[in-house]
């Protein structure tokens, strides 16, 4: 069985896995542009979502709950990262 403690370090190490990506691009490709900026509105984006995840599964009781507010808060992030990306959706946010 997973003991919370374990659960709530994988919660905080999946975002912590995925700002590596943009720093080994970063270092390894002249294509890869981000700048401070991007990594911590990133880190803010990515650890924040885990923060709230962490809080619905330490706050929510019900395990269909826990995932249909889970998913949702995981479109909410990809939504979000798109926007900011690409501009999706044309808001004052987008970074095209």
């Amino acid at each position: 069985m997973i003991t919370q403690k374990q659960k709530t370090a994988f919660i905080y190490a999946i975002p912590a896995a995925l700002l590596c990506i943009p720093i080994l691009g970063n270092i390894f490709s002249s294509e890869f542009d981000w700048t401070a900026s991007d990594f911590i509105i990133a880190a803010v984006l990515l650890f924040g979502t885990a923060f709230i995840i962490d809080m619905v599964q330490r706050v929510v009781k019900n395990k269909t709950y826990k995932i249909l507010i889970c998913a949702i808060i995981a479109v909410l992030l990809v939504l979000t990262w798109v926007e900011m990306a690409v501009g999706l959706f044309g808001t004052p946010i987008a970074g095209s």
